[in-house]
Parts: structure tokens; sequence; C-alpha cells
């Protein structure tokens, strides 16, 4: 036995009751639960801790951040030990050289402008190649990101696809699942994902049911229309045959407040009729995004460079005003811009730093700061509401995301903190979930929807991604003021059985690997070292 962790309160990610068991772990795997007499070549005690599967954050952007920065404890200090990249419709695989410099300019206010970066893959496969010869901190899936396909085949036109361009989107998305992607994801309020019709989106959902994975779809509202945009996303993904996942699941906006009961509603109908559905969420109030993103759709047409261009002539820029601040911007979920809500977090260029933490007067002030910064600004929003999101976080097919923008000088608190948040505020100090569920809510959860047979439980023969944390302290760090301090009351992080916090520090260790997924849902590769055994399930209270 490798490491023998003692006493541990094991919360084993089914929802079920905790209970005190030692756990073995022995080559990358849990070997052993219940009260091991034998020793192991390492001894944790762990009385007073619980024990519990390694956070799935089904909602990152760290798609950059894991191959620039391998100590990457913004995820890892939160016991997060699976993130699920590729968000939002855009990311930077499948690409060619035109497709790919575009991309890395549209999304620099998520993930930098890379220039470090050497971008040598261009396919889903090459990007997770890369993953594991990088080495990385913590183990990553991905997504097909469909703005990203639509760019490739059809450029940033806002127009039908041609049937040779469908046809061309089709392959490209079969290739990416073919390559180990678990599914596609979808930005319908950002270029030009935006773009597409419900049609296109439905042809393209049918390619991913076909290889078992899922739709990961950032619906075209979530402020005036939200829940029409909700329910577009269920009725397409019960045409197409496919399992949706709902992004950062909220309703924000003054429209939406008190709504959550409609929103659920509606889920539970569609899961009466065998719908196969999940969500996430992140446990605060404020989003966040680019500034750029706010922009009508139709200012996005042609790329980032004719943004810019728009914005430079006062006619188009009026236009666009007019959009924001009167009609309500589709980029701003149909709710005329509210600018004392939008506080800017982080901004490309360092000389414009003084910008952040304040909060724009007007649209010059937005204009003047966009063109100033190439569209590579962020803001946070503030406009959700507490009521929504704790009637969210309770549903059954709940699970965690943090969406976390890693990039700015100020970000938001959810990119170091969602994960303890959820433990400390929502469990210990509202009571809105057990400890059991909030812990079946971020691992045992996300790893069925992932299809992932060996991960998300404590369980014999399952990767040993373990948390071990304190459920007297574990809180979030990071804060509005303060947003990349590190989460206190977790001492321990296990990656594939290797620690990567130990004693509540980062490890040099880089055990994270590319988690594939072959077209039917079983997971293989580099970190799939022997083949999967059924689980004998774990040892029950008090053995």
């Amino acid at each position: 036995m490798d490491l023998v962790v003692r006493g541990a309160r094991v919360v084993d990610g089914t929802g079920g009751p905790s209970y005190t068991a030692d756990v073995g772990v022995h080559e990358g795997r849990i070997a052993e639960i219940g009260r091991i007499r034998s020793g192991g070549r390492h001894t944790l005690d762990a009385h007073g801790l619980a024990l519990s599967p390694g956070f799935v954050d089904m909602h990152a952007h760290s798609d950059l951040a894991l191959l620039h920065d391998p100590d990457h404890s913004a995820k890892a200090a939160q016991g997060i030990t699976l993130e699920v990249l590729g968000q939002d419709g855009l990311s930077y695989a499948p690409v060619d050289d035109r497709t790919l410099a575009e991309v890395r300019a549209a999304i620099t206010g998520w993930n930098g402008p890379g220039e470090d970066g050497d971008f040598t893959w261009r396919s889903v496969g090459g990007y997770l190649d890369r993953l594991d010869t990088a080495g990385i901190a913590v183990n990553a899936a991905y997504l097909v990101p469909q703005g990203t396909v639509r760019a490739y085949a059809v450029g940033w036109g806002d127009r039908p696809a041609t049937p040779a361009e469908l046809d061309r989107m089709r392959a490209l998305v079969a290739e990416g699942l073919a390559q180990g992607a678990v599914g596609m994801s979808s930005g319908l309020t950002y270029t030009p994902g935006a773009y597409a019709t419900r049609a296109e989106l439905t042809e393209l959902c049918r390619v991913v049911a076909s290889y078992g994975g899922y739709y990961c779809p950032h619906h075209r509202s979530y402020g005036r229309g939200a829940l029409a945009a909700y329910a577009e996303m269920v009725s397409l993904a019960q045409e197409a045959g496919c399992a949706l996942h709902l992004a950062h699941a909220t309703l924000n906006f003054p429209e939406n407040e008190g709504r959550a009961p409609e929103l659920l509603a509606l889920l539970d109908t569609a899961l009466a009729c065998g719908a196969d559905i999940t969500l996430d969420t992140y446990p605060y109030t404020p989003g966040c995004t680019t500034l750029a993103a706010l922009l009508p759709s139709r200012a996005g047409e042609g790329g980032p460079d004719a943004v810019l261009a728009r914005l430079r002539d006062d006619a188009e820029a009026e236009r666009i005003r007019h959009a924001l601040e009167v009609a309500g911007s589709d980029g701003c979920h149909g709710v005329p811009v509210d600018w004392t809500a939008v506080e800017v977090s982080g901004t490309a260029d360092p000389a414009l730093g003084a910008y952040v933490g304040t909060r724009l007067r007007n649209w010059q002030d937005a204009r003047r700061l966009l063109l100033a910064d190439r569209l590579g600004t962020t803001v946070l929003q503030h406009v959700g509401h507490e009521e929504n999101v704790r009637a969210i976080m309770r549903h059954r097919t709940h699970t965690g995301g943090s969406d976390g923008i890693l990039q700015g000088a100020k970000p938001h608190p959810r990119a170091y903190g969602a994960f303890p948040h959820y433990l400390g505020r929502y469990v210990r100090e509202l009571g809105v979930l057990s400890l059991e569920e909030c812990v079946a809510h971020l691992a045992g959860r996300p790893a069925a929807r992932l299809r992932l047979p060996d991960r998300g439980l404590v369980r014999v023969g399952h990767r040993a991604d373990l948390v071990l944390f304190d459920p007297a302290t574990v809180a979030a760090g990071a804060t509005y003021e303060n947003p990349r301090a590190l989460p206190t009351g977790i001492p321990h992080v296990l990656v594939d059985g290797r620690f990567v916090i130990r004693d509540g520090r980062r490890t040099t260790a880089l055990p994270g690997r590319a988690v594939r997924r072959t077209p039917y849902g079983r997971p293989h590769g580099r970190l799939h070292g022997r083949p999967y055994a059924r689980s004998k399930g774990a040892a029950g209270a008090g053995s």
C-alpha cells in the first residue's frame, strides 16, 4: 500500500450518510476501505477531517492556464481534481492558422493573449496531447467549442451555413469527439456561435449524441427572455436525442428576481418525460465576462478587427450605444445595460490598470476602454439574486462550476473560491445543502455526467483523486477585495494518488492528464493504464 489515510470521515460522493474508515491508496487507485490493519509506505492521520472524491469543476476557463501555470493553485487548492475546458463555444481547437489568431484575439479577456505559448496543436486530439506532454496540476476534459467550429467552417459572418459548411462543421465536431472530447459547448450570446440557427445547432447535437457526448450551451439569454432561452435548449436537445448540461444556470437581472421555481419546473417537466439534463452553477450573485461580450451580436460580425473598426466609427458607435442603453443588446441578454452594475475586473494592457475596480459611468467610458484595450477588458456584472442562487443549487441535477476567469488584476472570487464557498457558506453556515449532498453535487454527479466510471466516488478500484478537508473550518479565502486569496481548511488534495496539496501547500507534482472519452462514453488515455473494473463498493459505517 502506498498510502493509508486513517480515521477519516468518508463522504463518498453518493449523497448517502458519511462514515468513519481508513482508506488505502495503491498505484493511483483506492485499494481498500474500512479498518486497514496493515501499514503503508506512508500514513496520514485524518481524524477530524472529511475525505471525499476530488471535486469536478464543470465549467472552467483554464484552457491556457493549465499549460502556462504549472502551480495552478487557483484550482488545486480548492480540491478540484478535474476541470472541464472548451466552454462557452470558444477555445483553441479545432482550428487552422486563421481561426486560431481570431479566437486568441476574441477571448484574450478570458485566457490572456497566450504570448508565451507555442500553440503547436490544431486539432482537439493535438490539444489533449499537449496537456499530457506538458504535465498539468489537475486533470482536464474538453468540450468541442461550437463557436470556434463555426469560425473555422463559416467565418464570423451573420448568415446561415451552406450545406457544405454544415457538413464541414459536422465533421469537425465528430473528429473532436472521436479524439476524446466529452461533448460540445456553445456561447449563444458570443459571436460567431450566436449566429447559428436552431436547425444548425440541432444537426450538430445529433452528432454529439451519436458519440455519447453531451451538449453544454451558454444559451441565448440569462436576462429578458431567459426562460424562453432555457426552453429552447431543452427542446433542441430532446429533438436531437442529446444529453444536455446547462452552463452556469443562473437567472439574472431585475426581470428574473424570484423566478428560479419557474426554471426548475421547466426542467422537472422535461426530466419526467425522460430528458437527460444536468446543470452547473457558481455560488455567487455577480457574473463575469468580457466588456466586449455586452455588445450586440451584429457588432461582432467579421471578427475582432471588425468590432474595433465599428467602435472607431462614430455613427456605428452610436448604433451600438442605442442597442446597449435603450433597446437592450442581445449581448447584455436583452436588458438595457446598467453601467453602475458593470465593474472592471481586468485589462489586457497593464497601462490601463487604473480602471480596475471602477464602475463604468457611461457608453463613452466603455467605448474608450474597449478601443484602448483592444477588447481585452473583463468585467463583473452585479445583476444576480441570492434566492435564485440558493434555489437552483438545491436541484437534484445540479453540479458545481466555477466559471472562473483567472485573468485580470481583480478577477471574480469564484475563480479561487467557488468550491470551498459551497462547503463553508452554503453547507456549514446556511444549511442550504447537507455536507453529503454537497459533495455529491461537486463530485459524484459531475463524474456521472462525464460518464467516468472510476471517478467521483470513494470506491475500491476508483482513481485516487481525493480531498481531505475540515468541515468546521473550510472556507473560501477569495473575496471581491482580495480575489486571489487561497481557501482555508483544505490541507490535502491528491490527484491520481499523488499529493498536489499537502499540509496546505502546493507540492511540485504534476500528475494531471487529459481525460478522454471514447465515442460511447468509456474513458481511455494515459490516465487509464489498466482496464476498468466494476467498483466493489465501500465498507459500511463503523467498519
